[in-house]
């Protein structure tokens, strides 16, 4: 549960994890099997192929058509960060300071405008209900045609996106007002998570990283990090749990901006609206299992927790491991997961997220890799709540189990046979033929989103 990104960035100039054709064969076949255990699809029908194909045939074009019923954001500055092998850029970001306001908009790629409940890609999503990610290999939960094309935030292109524009306190960062509307973008940068370190550093580099020349992209990021590093305080000191305390500076910008609009979001379906949503519902352990947990923590060499600690579990955690010795991090952060409840979709918000210390929370900001975000885009739009979505609830929880099983049971096999799980996630693999050494390509997994209490 170490920061992935550094280790990326490292395992990456090692290049791909070598394979010959034989192992190649030994895990298609467990993944075979466990894509029938848990009843993940690994191929798409036709009808959901050609469908996408279709939507994908002619991106300007469409772009063109919705001018006219969409907010213009093509000149606001906008960018993209993501780490580096990022199949797809569904997320971006603007910040604008004003005299007495900050207004930061969290622009996510439109997929309800391609997939919507009369398409066959729908029907496909709602039966894989969210990406499963294993090390080295990606079953997606949309056609990854449309990641690739129209549902990718990609530089210089003009893109449909769904946006949250929030205007916040710049005291103590609440919500001033909240507003969600269909808007056509123009990113100005796709920086990966080490381009944005670097300008961050050496804001001079920012002509290096963009065509046009006059976007200030430099004083925008270091303008986003200056208020998600306070956002990221400010969840702290209210008490939500962060068991990564030392991500880096663009994975927080990250996270924190997409925390913010889910929250938006809710907040405007559940106190605005009243409708019912696919909202994020995460019960908090009993007592005696924080008890459990702490203790547990306490009796590991080098870490201490406060006399007070047992009182307030969550800030407890933070502090411990803020100040624990590195080879502690994953043993204190195994602690608490062990007693932790699985979080559930619900359409029913309250009882809230106890990790993020959320009276209300729910997602929106990945409708390309989640079914709950892709809902929640639709009744966003349309204020129209699917009949069945109770049912729908259940099914995104359910399959959300399986698919984190099958990616454990598969890096415990990775494990039996020899290879590091964390290398080929990160690095991929290339298949060697031994008698030639040439290779016979690359597969590389994506996001490894497993279930955190920082739920983007």
């Amino acid at each position: 549960m170490t920061d992935a990104n550094a280790e990326a960035g490292t395992a990456e100039a090692k290049g791909p994890v070598e394979i010959d054709a034989e192992m190649a064969r030994h895990l298609e076949n467990k993944r075979e099997e466990l894509f029938e255990k848990f009843g993940i699809p690994d191929e798409f029908p036709d009808a959901v192929k050609v469908e996408a194909d279709q939507l994908t045939d002619d991106v300007q074009s469409d772009v063109d058509a919705e001018l006219s019923e969409r907010e213009d954001l093509r000149d606001l500055t906008t960018w993209t960060t993501d780490p580096v092998d990022a199949q797809d850029f569904d997320d971006a970001v603007s910040i604008e300071r004003r005299d007495d306001e900050i207004v930061l908009w969290v622009h996510i790629a439109d997929v309800t405008h391609y997939v919507n409940p009369e398409t066959a890609i729908w029907d496909s999503a709602v039966e894989r209900a969210n990406t499963v990610y294993l090390p080295g290999y990606t079953v997606h939960m949309l056609p990854p045609i449309l990641a690739e094309t129209v549902c990718s935030l990609v530089p210089n292109e003009d893109r449909l996106a769904h946006t949250v524009e929030m205007h916040l306190d710049p005291e103590h960062l609440g919500y001033d007002s909240i507003e969600i509307y269909k808007s056509i973008i123009r990113s100005d940068a796709r920086l990966t998570y080490s381009e944005a370190e670097r300008l961050l550093d050496e804001p001079e580099t920012a002509a290096d990283l963009l065509e046009d020349q006059s976007v200030d992209l430099a004083e925008k990021t270091a303008s986003i990090w200056e208020l998600a590093d306070r956002m990221h305080d400010q969840r702290k000191e209210d008490g939500s749990l962060v068991l990564n305390p030392r991500r880096d500076r663009a994975h927080t910008i990250v996270e924190e901006c997409m925390l913010k609009a889910n929250k938006a979001v809710t907040h405007v379906l559940m106190w605005d609206r009243g409708v019912e949503a696919m909202y994020r519902v995460h019960p908090q352990p009993s007592p005696e299992e924080w008890n459990e947990a702490l203790q547990e923590i306490q009796d590991l060499d080098g870490v201490s927790i406060s006399g007070g600690g047992f009182e307030d579990p969550r800030k407890a955690v933070n502090a411990t491991l803020e100040s624990a010795p590195e080879r502690q991090l994953d043993k204190i952060q195994w602690a608490v997961m062990k007693v932790m409840p699985r979080a559930r979709y619900m359409n029913d918000p309250f009882g809230g997220h106890h990790a993020l210390n959320f009276e209300i929370y729910g997602h929106f900001t990945s409708p390309i890799r989640r079914l709950s975000d892709l809902i929640n885009h639709w009744i966003v739009h349309t204020n129209d709540v699917p009949e069945d979505l109770v049912a729908l609830c259940d099914r995104a929880s359910d399959r959300q189990k399986d698919a984190e099983q099958c990616e454990r049971e598969y890096k415990t096999f990775l494990q039996e046979v020899g290879l590091d799980p964390s290398a080929v996630n990160n690095r991929g693999v290339d298949v060697v033929d031994d008698e030639d050494g040439e290779t016979e390509g690359d597969e590389k997994g994506g996001e490894d989103e497993g279930e955190t209490v920082e739920e983007e």
